[in-house]
């Protein structure tokens, strides 16, 4: 059998594995419920429903000459940096927005690190969701008679992706998983950055998770298109690997458990002084019902 067969399903079930794994470890880890994971998702599907439109909305202007365009030689450097300053303006805007007004109990370090956790697991499991649906087609589609599947103006470019799709290397299959490992700390310490914000009360460290989240995805941006995917790899895991110093260096104690209260007897009360009392008739009488 054809090992990409195995390769091209194993990328997507590897990032599925990689984003509930990292959600149920840390959920273990700090005796935390999943609420926190889901809305760390909910965000990120949030900050896509205004960064997707605004981009488009971007360069149809840069198209139709409205927004000046740059020389052609700054054309992928502007287009890289713009890239990466709208994703970190729309991204790191929604998770200041949640931890303000909905997340408001996520104000420790382990909190913090779960809901990034599922910003960045629900990015992850949308694209293991895409790769899955294109194996299944392109199983589906490999050795079929494509003129009855697909329309004839279009069945020279189904015929070339469905040949690219099969003849990549099998370690070339797995790079989208390779992507997503990378991608996970990334996204870990930019809500533990934003998180700052709040813990330390002072608005620089949202400034400078936009400006991290820039970055990242402006040397992905312009390194895949200027060198080859495995340099831009390279470089998004040398960022991944300082995303994970950064954690830890912002790492706080997270509050102990309360020790249960161990219950002790009540202390004996010490006996009352008896005062002799003289035994007359009348006094003999006031004791009679004590």
């Amino acid at each position: 059998m054809d090992i990409l067969y195995l390769t091209h399903l194993l990328s997507p079930l590897i990032i599925f594995a990689l984003a509930i794994g990292l959600g149920v470890f840390l959920t273990r880890k700090f005796g935390l419920n999943w609420r926190l994971y889901w809305i760390g998702a909910a965000t990120f599907v949030l900050s896509q429903i205004g960064h997707v439109p605004f981009n488009l909305a971007i360069n149809v202007l840069f198209r139709r000459g409205i927004l000046p365009s740059p020389p052609a030689a700054w054309q992928l450097p502007f287009s890289a940096l713009w890239l990466g300053l709208s994703a970190g303006l729309f991204e790191e805007g929604a998770r200041y927005i949640v931890y303000r007004w909905w997340a408001k109990d996520a104000r420790r370090w382990g909190k913090g690190l779960l809901f990034g956790a599922g910003h960045g697991g629900a990015e992850a499991l949308i694209l293991g969701v895409l790769l899955l649906i294109t194996y299944v087609f392109m199983v589906a589609y490999r050795g079929a008679d494509l003129m009855k599947l697909v329309p004839a103006e279009q069945l020279s470019l189904a015929q070339q992706q469905i040949n690219l799709y099969w003849s990549v290397s099998w370690y070339d299959s797995l790079i989208s998983a390779l992507e997503r490992l990378f991608a996970l700390p990334i996204q870990v310490v930019l809500a533990v950055l934003v998180l700052q914000t709040f813990t330390r009360h002072q608005i620089r460290w949202l400034f400078l998770a936009i400006g991290w989240h820039a970055l990242v995805d402006a040397v992905a941006v312009y390194a895949v298109q200027t060198w080859s995917v495995y340099t831009t790899e390279g470089l998004v895991g040398v960022m991944a690997v300082i995303s994970l110093a950064m954690i830890l260096a912002l790492r706080s104690p997270e509050p102990a458990s309360p020790q249960p209260q161990t219950a002790y007897p009540a202390a004996p009360m010490p006996p009352s002084a008896i005062l002799p009392m003289e035994e007359t008739a009348e006094n003999l009488d006031k004791t009679r019902f004590l």
